[in-house]
Parts: structure tokens; sequence; C-alpha cells
């Protein structure tokens, strides 16, 4: 299915270096595309990326989304952009809110621009769950970041294709919580939980990208792509954590402290990945709910936050982190 749609294409990935960047990456490189263009600003991890993938179809490049005049000259002749690249971080936002929106918000209008210049076929944002009334900087950057794509939907008329897809927690992503509880687990503990209710959705990387690739494909304009995905409460994931790695680094489980420190600055308890309007325009596809500017009365009728939806057991998020591992 993939291998058809995406065979010849010339593909463009910013942020490229990154977790959910570098395995839409790998993921394109299985099929016949003619080029991928890896945009990042961390000359240190694309030199690691393309060393490590080894193929003529990469092209990497060191730039950065606030760059227009760097955006028009790598978007020429290019079929499909996955815009992935961001500030992520909540904390680091919340305490530096003008570079987020540079990034985030502007950094995304140029490559909505220099897509438009370039006669670019499609975009995809890369968005999050924390985009659903957001209550912090990061959350508040992606929801204008997605209202810019939808806004540019709108006024490309026949042109370039512009979409979003919106997803929570990567699993064991560069900057998420389970690196951070390893290395915590490793020296001996106390793992730092911030809240023992929060709750987040959660989903393999692998998943992630392939569904990325999936809305790539679908994208007609104009839809937000909704990621389904299961929701833990982190309070088991510490407790799966602690039972599944103590061992391996020569710890008794029980030994092992657990430190409540409070919310970080812009946390929310639990995450949303659809608003309540958003509901009734929302198409179930399978694997995806696909959001599009038209009233669906076949919408679906439950609340989709991660407080409200079946939480994974903690034998579940044991069967994960085994997955993980192996």
């Amino acid at each position: 299915m993939y291998s058809d749609f995406y065979k010849n294409k010339k593909v463009l990935v910013t942020g490229g270096s990154g977790s959910i960047g570098k395995k839409i990456v790998k993921e394109l490189i299985k099929y016949d595309v003619d080029v991928i263009r890896v945009l990042d600003n961390n000359e240190t991890e694309l030199f690691n990326l393309e060393n490590d993938l080894n193929s003529s179809k990469i092209k990497v490049f060191v730039g950065d989304i606030k760059d227009s005049q760097r955006l028009k000259s790598l978007f020429k002749d290019i079929d499909i952009i996955f815009h992935a690249a961001a500030y992520k971080h909540v904390p680091l936002c919340e305490y530096n809110p003008l570079d987020a929106v540079k990034t985030n918000v502007l950094g995304t209008q140029n490559v909505i621009d220099m897509a438009i210049l370039c006669d670019v076929k499609k975009v995809i944002l890369i968005s999050t769950d924390k985009a659903v009334h957001p209550a912090n900087v990061m959350g508040a950057t992606k929801f204008l970041a997605e209202r810019l794509m939808m806004a540019a939907s709108a006024y490309s008329d026949d042109g370039t294709k512009f979409s979003c897809v919106r997803f929570g927690n990567v699993l064991n992503s560069r900057g998420s919580v389970i690196p951070l509880f390893k290395k915590q687990l490793k020296q001996g503990g106390p793992i730092t939980l911030t809240d023992e209710d929060m709750t987040r959705f959660i989903m393999n990387i692998y998943q992630a990208s392939k569904l990325i690739l999936q809305a790539g494909m679908l994208s007609q304009g104009g839809e937000i792509f909704i990621l389904k995905m299961p929701a833990f409460k982190l309070s088991d994931l510490v407790d799966a954590m602690i039972e599944f790695y103590a061992p391996v680094y020569g710890y008794n489980p029980e030994e092992i402290d657990v430190k409540i420190i409070g919310k970080r600055p812009g946390e929310k308890l639990y995450e949303e990945l659809m608003t309540s309007d958003e509901m009734l325009t929302a198409y179930d596809n399978g694997d995806l709910f696909i959001i599009r500017d038209e009233l669906n009365k076949k919408h679906p009728d439950f609340i989709y936050n991660s407080n409200e939806i079946d939480h994974l057991t903690k034998d579940e998020i044991l069967r994960i982190l085994s997955e993980m591992e192996n």
C-alpha cells in the first residue's frame, strides 16, 4: 500500500534527526522513494543518521526552519514534506516562550510559505495532544501551528495540500520519561514521579511512523489525523519499570524509592486528543480518526482524553517494556 504511493516520490523531513523524524526517514527508505532530504539544525545527529543508514537516497542538510531562504532552496522539486521540526519540551518552552513561538509558529509559517512557492504537493505537520485545550506554551504554539496549516489549506485552493497528524507520547523517545526513569533506576533510585494521578497517551515509535505515512497517503488537505493509542497512569508505569528494570541493574525492586515532586511548569494532569467540537466532525478510519470541516452524523460518542478511556494494566505495560527491549 505505502510502497505504491511513495514510489519515485521526493520527500523532505524537517527535524529529521529527532526521534520521530528519524523513524520516518528509516521507514521511507524501505519504499522506492527517489530521494529523502533531511533537514535539521543538529549537525552531529545528522552526521550520525547519514552514517547509520548509509543510503544513497538520503541527503542531509544543516539548516533551520526559521530561515525561509534555506527552505526555499531545499523545497524545490519536493513532492511531500513531513514537518517534524519543533521545540517539544514543556518546561523549556515555558521558560523560553519567544523561542518556542519563533520555531513552532513562525517556523511553521515559513514551511507553509515556501511549500506554496515551490509547488510542493503535500505538507504534513506532526502535532501533539498538547495542542488540544493548551495549558502550556508548547501546546499553545502547536495549536497555532495546526491553525496555520488549516488556514493554508483553505487559501491554497488546488495547490499544496496541508494536513496535521496529532498524537501523544512516543514510547522511549528522546526526552521522554522512560529514558529518565531508566537512568534513575540504574543509579538505584529514587524515581521522581510528578503526580500519582497523572495519565498520558502512549504509542511506540514504529506505530507512530507507520500511521504518519498512512496519513501522508490519505491526505487531501484540511484534515487533522488522530492516531488511536492507549493511555496509562504514570504511577503504573513507574511500578512496572521498577519491577522490570531494577533486577536488570542489580537492585531489589522493594529497595527503589519513589519521590513525588509535583507537576512541572506547564504540565497537565491528563491529555486530550480531540475537543468536543472536533468529535462532531471526526470519522473513524480504523487506526485513525480523521477530523474534517464537515459534520459527521456517525461521529464517535465518547470523550477521547487520557483520563476517560481504559488504562493499560501493569501487566500490559510490562509486556510493552519487554517488547521494547527485544
